[in-house]
């Protein structure tokens, strides 16, 4: 048998029985629509939570604390008494900590606010000083314009893209204020730990000579901050110290030996936790948002699959129904099916024009299921996203249902989701297709109809 008579036989068989094939193609275009949606919903719940992870940090982050600093909320305590063991993030723990097992890069970091100042107007700055060689490993964002610092620059200053909007002239009568542009405002400043020495000019950091902006992103973090190189900084910290009275610059010199904080980024989420342990085992506090987010993501998991399910359950029912309309299909073309065989029609032809028409059927129900995915999808974002946000862990605090798309169709899943409604029509049709080709023809040309 030809192809192109196949065609027409299978089109002309479906359309002979208009009411039955649009049932069953009703059936699944259901089915195609809940596994497109359902798919969709998990797909849009692993975004919320990149998203959470981005705002709040990579997973693989792990921030370190000294005993008895913040620690993302919380205080460590190192012995059994409840005493606080007092325990310093040092050069020396640093290397402890890059000992670890599977840790991957270390940086520890100074945390100081500084005073920018433009002309009458100033503001406040808290200004990062981190590993630079480093620093792209820990998830930062892109840059707005400049360029990062390469191994031989470290004298640059990357700024967050808020960084530098609110700055007042508190001598104007209402606190006049204005966003400073580097291209065109001078901007210099000092550090404010200490009380200045009269006898010496104050030290006066530039920024307008070698800076970058970050992406207007969402992390407060880099939106607000200033980052440079830990080597640069203490360079620029010690010629400040040197300004500042004899007890002061001890104090000041003291304050940069240890560090206020260190990230510590895994070779893999799941090494983390064990990492963290490993790290609180020396003493120091250690937190990563795997530790709230990571059980979260695993309920998450659990509900994508409960949402795959329903729609796989639902594609089920509609192979089911195009089996039942395939097999009643056989009982009405008996006579037909023997006439084909007298004819000298292969038993292979029979099976393969059985196929073709419950391929076809999975075909027109998954396209017309596909086109109705993205209405149901758009429903869903509209109407349904604090219902789903309500369900899912996270609520209120890493997930809103306010704006979010819980719905999420990439290009790759109505594709993939045409093939399974074809690959479901063609496997529900192959028992029919085959009990087909065993009817004997000369019984078949006995039966009436």
């Amino acid at each position: 048998m030809k192809i192109s008579d196949l065609l027409k036989m299978g089109l002309r068989n479906l359309f002979r029985r208009k009411a039955r094939t649009a049932l069953t193609v009703v059936g699944m275009v259901i089915g195609t629509i809940s596994i497109v949606v359902m798919v969709s919903i998990g797909i849009g719940i692993d975004s919320v939570y990149e998203q959470a992870v981005m705002t709040n940090g990579s997973l693989s982050l792990i921030n370190v604390y000294p005993t008895g600093g913040y620690g993302g909320g919380y205080y460590v305590s190192s012995s059994n008494d409840g005493q606080q063991k007092q325990v310093q993030l040092d050069d020396a723990m640093i290397d402890q900590i890059k000992q670890i097992k599977n840790v991957k890069f270390v940086s520890p970091m100074i945390s100081k606010y500084v005073n920018p100042v433009s002309g009458k107007y100033q503001s406040w700055l808290e200004i990062v000083a981190v590993d630079f060689s480093v620093l792209k490993e820990f998830g930062i964002p892109m840059l707005e314009s400049g360029a990062y610092p390469s191994k031989d620059d470290k004298t640059k200053i990357l700024l967050g893209s808020n960084c530098l909007r609110d700055f007042y002239d508190w001598s104007s009568r209402f606190g006049k204020s204005k966003t400073v542009d580097l291209t065109k405002d001078k901007v210099t400043f000092t550090f404010t730990d200490y009380q200045q020495n009269d006898k010496k000019r104050p030290y006066k950091i530039s920024i307008n000579e070698n800076y970058a902006y970050f992406t207007n992103d969402e992390n407060t973090m880099y939106s607000y901050s200033g980052f440079m190189d830990i080597d640069y900084f203490k360079e620029i910290y010690t010629k400040y110290a040197n300004t500042l009275k004899v007890e002061d610059r001890k104090k000041a010199m003291k304050s940069i030996e240890n560090y206020s904080q260190a990230w510590v980024n895994a070779d893999n989420i799941r090494d983390v936790t064990k990492i963290v342990e490993e790290i609180q085992g020396l003493g120091l506090q250690a937190y990563s948002a795997m530790q709230q987010l990571g059980p979260m993501i695993e309920t998450a998991d659990m509900l994508k699959n409960v949402f795959a399910g329903i729609g796989l359950i639902a594609m089920l029912v509609s192979a089911i129904n195009i089996a039942n309309t395939m097999i009643m299909s056989i009982y009405e073309r008996t006579k037909e099916i023997g006439v084909m065989k007298v004819l000298g029609c292969l038993v292979r032809d029979v099976k393969k024009l059985f196929l073709f028409e419950a391929g076809m059927i999975g075909l027109i129900g998954g396209g017309i299921g596909i086109a109705f995915s993205y209405l149901a999808s758009w429903a869903v974002n509209k109407y349904g996203g604090k219902l789903i946000s309500s369900i899912i862990p996270g609520n209120g605090w890493y997930v809103d249902g306010t704006g979010t798309n819980f719905s999420q169709i990439p290009w790759w899943l109505p594709i993939l989701a045409t093939g399974f409604a074809i690959l479901v029509g063609v496997i529900a049709g192959y028992i029919p297709a085959r009990r087909a080709t065993k009817i004997s023809a000369i019984e078949a040309m006995k039966t009436e109809g």
